[in-house]
């Protein structure tokens, strides 16, 4: 079959797999198909690199995967990292006093370690873990006083936080750090800070550019407002169905949802001509 958008981007979570965890047969039917094709595949994610590595072997992915956001881009195979970014100290101390001022706990990511101040028993970040798995190092005390003492070099902080308060907090942060940091969301339950040059529409771009495909032969795939930058960077941006209003807004085409196969069914519509 003859290969129309050269490159496809894909979100993992609520993008790729569905609600349960899982990937479905026709979306792991399709990726296959379309690579064998000679089209190029990537998952780009809010996750942390030592998360999505093992979801994008045991997928049978080549080639580079996307990590916190942008921040971090590495080869699947090897898991040499090629691109790695973060925050100073200074920095992520600031945003975790701003946090914590509000009244909200926090999750700092530094060196493939998740380091929280979330107590064991705390039904999010329990969750959390299941989904990542990854578990999280428990500090005492303040974040901001903890990041500062350790000169912790971050690459992303995270509130974990009801569906209730998340556009509360989404929006105090937006209107304290937006022209400085990267202030988005991946779930419902999730806002996350991290740098303002680290995205993914950057991290688009990066891809295109690595494998010299020409932007406007790009299809981006997500469902959440850490999505956006790269929907509205990609040739062909795609909101599945059960992608947030803002993002459906954006997008150029909207598929089923993400539990009726959303990415198999946009494969199949740009990925072969």
């Amino acid at each position: 079959m003859k290969i129309n958008y050269r490159l496809i981007v894909s979100d993992f979570d609520g993008t790729l797999i569905n609600d349960n965890q899982q990937v479905l047969p026709q979306v792991k039917a399709a990726i296959d198909e379309y690579v064998a094709a000679g089209g190029i595949f990537a998952i780009c994610t809010g996750r942390m690199l030592s998360s999505i590595l093992p979801q994008a072997r045991a997928l049978g992915l080549k080639g580079l995967v996307i990590a916190y956001q942008g921040t971090v881009i590495a080869d699947i195979e090897t898991g040499k990292i090629i691109k790695q970014g973060g925050m100073n100290y200074n920095d992520v101390a600031e945003i975790c006093n701003s946090i914590e001022e509000l009244g909200y706990g926090l999750n700092v990511y530094c060196d493939e370690k998740i380091y929280t101040d979330y107590p064991d028993d705390n039904i999010y970040l329990k969750r959390y873990e299941e989904i990542i798995g990854v578990k999280a190092v428990h500090i005492d005390g303040k974040m901001s006083e903890y990041v500062a003492k350790n000169k912790m070099f971050c690459q992303k902080v995270l509130t974990i936080i009801s569906e209730s308060e998340r556009n509360k907090l989404y929006s105090e942060l937006c209107k304290i750090y937006s022209e400085r940091f990267d202030v988005t969301c991946s779930a419902k339950v999730l806002v996350e800070v991290s740098p303002i040059g680290d995205n993914k529409g950057e991290a688009l771009k990066f891809l295109a550019q690595h494998y010299n495909v020409p932007i406007e032969k790009t299809v981006a795939v997500g469902d959440n407002l850490n999505d956006l930058s790269m929907i509205k960077v990609a040739g062909m941006g795609c909101a599945v169905g059960n992608a947030e209003k803002q993002l459906k807004e954006a997008a150029d085409f909207i598929s089923v949802s993400n539990n009726d196969g959303a990415l198999a069914q946009i494969i199949k519509k740009f990925g072969f001509a």
